[in-house]
């Protein structure tokens, strides 16, 4: 396919940045056979990274998959956030990692950091397990999932739960909604069901002074604050207008 028949296609399908995408596709592509279907996935709506097989975050190729969600640019946010004060040495939770992302963004600013991760979606997992030391990922809901010796030693305990309230779903982007799975968006009736769960659990694992990190939106921020300050943090809110990226910061007391 010319690459001026391929960016329009593309444009013609709704992709704002057609140029970008084209030569993404083209890159990927082993051969001509490939790029059609790639693009006809892509016309079809699929997610781009899902297509090409990674996303691009914090100077990352993250793997991704079918179903498993796709980090977003705004969650540099929480990442830069996370990682002031990391040494090498440090505990790191990434909690409802989806695929790792922000475990490997971490692990990729201050090496040595001892990185984990949990989902409670299998696929998820399988994906984060290419993306950080497979030994550290593991499937279950939040801390459970997590081994019983990491209890009290967490220096960070970084999330991006799902806040998105169930009602909205409907409303967001199709390549969201239909193509990842619901337990990587859908947050309950107020967006908070997981952020609580997060919140409630986190002071039996962090080490002394140690943060929990949890991206929000700006209108649930506040309520998310509060969970943290119900379970014993201070807190603080966070906001990176560059990436429209907002993030709840809560600091234990002991």
């Amino acid at each position: 396919m010319h690459p001026d028949e391929l960016v329009t296609t593309l444009r013609a399908a709704g992709c704002v940045y057609a140029e970008d995408e084209a030569r993404l596709l083209t890159e990927a592509a082993d051969d001509e056979t490939e790029l059609a279907r790639m693009v006809a996935d892509r016309v079809a709506g699929l997610p781009l990274e899902q297509i090409v097989g990674y996303a691009e975050f914090c100077g990352l190729r993250i793997t991704v998959a079918p179903g498993v969600f796709v980090p977003r640019q705004r969650t540099t946010a929480l990442v830069r956030q996370a990682a002031l004060g990391l040494r090498a040495g440090d505990v790191v939770v990434d909690l409802c990692c989806g695929a790792g992302a922000i475990g490997a963004a971490l692990l990729a600013g201050t090496p040595g950091l001892e990185v984990y991760a949990a989902d409670v979606d299998p696929a998820a997992v399988a994906v984060a397990r290419r993306n950080l030391p497979p030994e550290r990922v593991f499937v279950g809901d939040l801390y459970d999932a997590l081994p019983d010796a990491l209890r009290g030693r967490v220096t960070a305990v970084v999330a991006n739960a799902p806040y998105v309230p169930t009602h909205a779903i409907a409303t967001m982007p199709p390549e969201a909604r239909d193509h990842e799975h619901r337990v990587a968006l859908d947050g309950g009736p107020d967006g908070l069901d997981v952020h609580r769960g997060v919140a409630a659990g986190a002071t039996a694992w962090l080490a002394p002074h140690g943060r929990l990190l949890i991206e929000s939106s700006r209108g649930q921020a506040v309520g998310t604050a509060a969970l943290m300050q119900e379970a014993g943090l201070a807190t603080e809110l966070w906001t990176d207008d560059d990436v429209d990226g907002t993030v709840v910061i809560g600091t234990s007391l002991r």
